[in-house]
């Protein structure tokens, strides 16, 4: 595995493993803080794995985002 796609599984991972869930407008959203590499987080949005908010240091999940961290973390062998 590429190391570039390492470091984005991995920063995946860890917004999922910090992240809550929130209501907003009657549906239910999985959000975490991005601070994170920006670079990164930019490639997890155009991967279709989160949404970055315009106005707020939020990221939200995306379901692909969800399943996809859901994933790594149980291929982790700690």
């Amino acid at each position: 595995m590429e190391h570039q796609e390492q470091i984005s599984k991995l920063t995946l991972l860890l917004l999922y493993l910090t992240s809550w869930q929130e209501k907003e407008l009657g549906n239910m959203t999985q959000r975490s803080w991005k601070g994170y590499d920006f670079d990164v987080l930019n490639q997890l949005e155009e991967d279709g794995m989160i949404a970055q908010s315009k106005t707020a240091k939020l990221v939200y999940f995306t379901q692909k985002g969800i399943e996809t961290a859901k994933k790594i973390r149980e291929g982790l062998s700690i």
